[in-house]
């Protein structure tokens, strides 16, 4: 993971210690006996990989007759001493781990020219890799912040549960699934009606006459489905939230986001959805299939609203994946400490999760009706999943995609015990992110095949693809247009 703000300031910390310990001609055992702590202990420190408690601070600083505010000081002590900071970080971010080199320990015994140029090389290979992402970087960057943003939430945005527990109420919802007709009067009851046409335009999910009080929407592929109540709802969410026109794809994105989590909780509103949940709770038998069935939704809004609820609601911290057959990660959240790969930036998206974990390992099953359910022990710990597959249709849905997928659930070991099908025999390991787990070939099989293999790779057009600039981020102005001129009534 990129270095954090943290620990940052705690390597700049580190090297400050050092700096004017040497610069005092102390060892690590001398400045040890002057403040009392084990040298190990000021070695981790001085490698800014302990935090010291704030007593240990002030003895350094009196040992060090310094004040404990130039210890804290953000600035490099040297420009040496910046160096190795910058070595140090670079060799803790992702980038660094992909290329399975061994870390160059920033020691005082390093010569300062080996230093400097390490560090350049860090930095250019840094800049090449952001020109080689730079086409969706806006959008990749936005889409990481608001991933971020609502992990350190929990994913839990009570203004949006309360908006949506008042309109269902007031449309006359008491529990179940919610009805289409249900969702037709709560469009009703803002002024709008819900219109089916076969004509929308390709690069709008749903199109709303504001002038004439219409929502426009496809035609139900699968009679009485959750996908057209969903439309709506995000359809309506925009009006509800008050959303202006989106003037960046970040506020595009976040839109997206506040619209989806506004359709999910109207779906399965938290007053009725909770109680089933704690329920299920204290039956340790919590499982995505029964609160898909019961609020009549998918597999994958179940499990994201499980992301909504669970931590806040039931205490358990999750983990959400989408993952194409290709091993693809699509979609992720995270507030549980499993580590998603990532790029320079951050992103998660389209890059390849570990073969050994469920997302992936529920592929290989033949029966393919049922959840499945794996332990997978990891360098952060062992995490229990529940795993359903699934596969779309050649054109895909209304967000792109096509062919086989995994949604996936997941919670860390401690909290399996709440959940069906924690009695699982089913275990693997993962070493991920080190090459060796399951991204290098076999050396029995690079011997046989090196050279003489050229495989052409798939691309995946909802990453790389930018959306077209409009009045709104991904839509065709003129299409919208044309086709609102077309039905509005004369």
């Amino acid at each position: 993971m990129p270095s954090s703000g943290l620990e940052t300031d705690l390597i700049t910390l580190g090297r400050r210690i050092r700096h004017l310990r040497t610069a005092r001609g102390l060892t690590l055992d001398a400045l040890g006996e002057r403040v009392s702590s084990a040298p190990s202990l000021l070695s981790l420190v001085e490698n800014g990989r302990r935090e010291p408690r704030l007593g240990l601070l002030r003895s350094i600083a009196e040992a060090l007759d310094v004040p404990v505010s130039e210890l804290l000081s953000p600035e490099p002590p040297s420009r040496r001493a910046a160096l190795e900071i910058a070595l140090d970080r670079a060799q803790r971010a992702p980038l660094f781990t992909t290329l399975g080199v061994p870390a160059v320990k920033p020691s005082q015994k390093l010569p300062m020219p080996v230093l400097e140029q390490l560090v350049g090389l860090h930095e250019e290979l840094a800049r090449r890799e952001q020109l080689a992402i730079a086409t969706p970087e806006e959008a990749r960057r936005a889409n990481t912040e608001l991933r971020l943003e609502r992990e350190a939430r929990d994913n839990h945005y009570p203004q949006f549960e309360a908006v949506a527990e008042h309109l269902v109420r007031a449309a006359g919802y008491t529990g179940g699934a919610l009805t289409h007709r249900t969702v037709a009067r709560m469009a009703e009851q803002m002024g709008f009606t819900l219109l089916h046409v076969d004509d929308l335009p390709r690069s709008a999910r749903s199109v709303t006459d504001l002038r004439n009080g219409r929502i426009y929407l496809p035609p139900a592929s699968t009679p009485g489905g959750h996908g057209l109540r969903s439309l709506a709802l995000q359809a309506l969410a925009h009006r509800v939230l008050e959303h202006d026109r989106p003037r960046s794809y970040g506020e595009f994105l976040r839109q997206r986001v506040e619209i989806t989590y506004f359709a999910a909780a109207c779906l399965a509103p938290q007053f009725v959805a909770v109680p089933f949940l704690q329920e299920r709770k204290r039956d340790r038998d919590l499982a995505v299939e029964d609160f898909r069935d019961a609020f009549g939704i998918t597999h994958e809004a179940a499990a994201m609203r499980l992301t909504n609820l669970a931590t806040h609601h039931l205490g358990i911290p999750l983990h959400f994946l989408r993952v194409g057959a290709d091993g693809a990660l699509f979609r992720g959240y995270a507030n549980d400490g499993l580590p998603f790969p990532q790029d320079v930036t951050g992103a998660i998206e389209g890059q390849l999760i570990c073969r050994r974990w469920a997302a992936r390992e529920a592929f290989e099953r033949r029966d393919r009706a049922t959840e499945f359910y794996q332990y997978t022990d990891t360098p952060a710990g062992t995490f229990w999943c529940s795993t359903q597959t699934g596969s779309m249709s050649p054109s895909g849905g209304p967000d792109g995609g096509s062919g086989a997928f995994s949604i996936t659930v997941g919670v860390p070991y401690a909290h399996a015990k709440w959940f069906r099908g924690r009695d699982t025999q089913v275990r693997r390991t993962s070493t991920c992110p080190d090459p060796a787990c399951c991204q290098r070939p076999a050396p029995q099989l690079t011997e046989r095949w090196s050279g003489e293999a050229w495989p052409s790779g798939r691309m995946h057009q909802q990453i790389l693809a930018a959306l077209p600039r409009g009045a709104f981020p991904g839509v065709d102005d003129a299409e919208v247009y044309a086709f609102l001129d077309k039905h509005a009534p004369d």
